[in-house]
């Protein structure tokens, strides 16, 4: 395994890159990156209006929740493969399309843990900022969000952790990212699947358990005590 390291280990880390394109763990990390940020605007959109007294709103909302929520992501994957070249007129790469079906998923799922920290924020704050006159959505923006989103930091975190593992399933259109790269060492060996990708459960292991690690500390620290929910600058009667 330390030989398979030391000859192999830059295509692990970086694929091809600088000789070629980037891949390997580098492309796993930037794919999820992408997803993840991507997918956040959709996702605030979708928990608003899954908590939104209106309808039109919530309905379809949580229509698009319960079905992406239903899907493997291999599945928004091979639809992403077929539909996002028809949808922008012409064809595009293994990884957009994989960095779209993650942006879906995420959206769908993420959504379903901001809309849980809106629920989680105690009503007093918002009929306190309603009682000064703030609209629907000025007491969203300033009151509800903020603390739905900062309570809310960690299951963000391991909606990370869960879309560096779904890169992997980039492998299937080829995508160069870190179960690729290991596909093409083993098949550069042909001997040693098995420690090869040992590996590459390895490198998965190191890097989601690190990042978990972190998400604790996160959920341990003592959260800063506030002495009102109400924004500065907005006097009381």
């Amino acid at each position: 395994m330390l030989h398979i390291l030391q000859e192999y280990g830059l295509i692990f880390l970086l694929g091809q890159f600088p000789e070629g394109p980037l891949g390997g763990l580098a492309l796993t990390l930037c794919m999820a990156i992408a997803g993840l940020v991507l997918a956040f605007p959709a996702s605030v959109l979708i928990a608003v209006a899954r908590t939104s007294p209106v309808k039109w709103f919530a309905l379809p909302a949580a229509g698009f929740t319960t079905v992406v929520r239903g899907l493997p992501v291999l599945m928004l994957i091979f639809w992403a493969y077929f539909i996002v070249p028809v949808l922008v007129g012409r064809s595009v790469s293994g990884l957009t399309t994989v960095i779209c079906a993650l942006v879906v998923y995420e959206a769908a799922f993420l959504g379903e843990v901001i809309r849980a920290g809106i629920l989680a924020v105690p009503r007093g704050h918002v009929e306190a900022a309603r009682s000064l006159g703030m609209s629907y959505g000025l007491t969203l923006w300033r009151i509800v969000l903020p603390q739905a989103l900062r309570s809310m930091t960690p299951s963000i975190l391991n909606q990370f952790i869960n879309l560096i593992k779904n890169t992997s399933l980039g492998y299937i259109i080829s995508v160069n990212e870190l179960t690729y790269a290991a596909y093409q060492v083993s098949g550069q060996l042909l001997n040693k699947p098995f420690q090869v990708y040992l590996i590459l459960a390895a490198v998965y292991f190191i890097v989601c358990y690190s990042l978990n690690l972190g998400v604790k500390r996160l959920e341990n620290r003592k959260p800063v005590r506030k002495t009102s929910a109400i924004p500065a600058g907005v006097v009381t009667q």
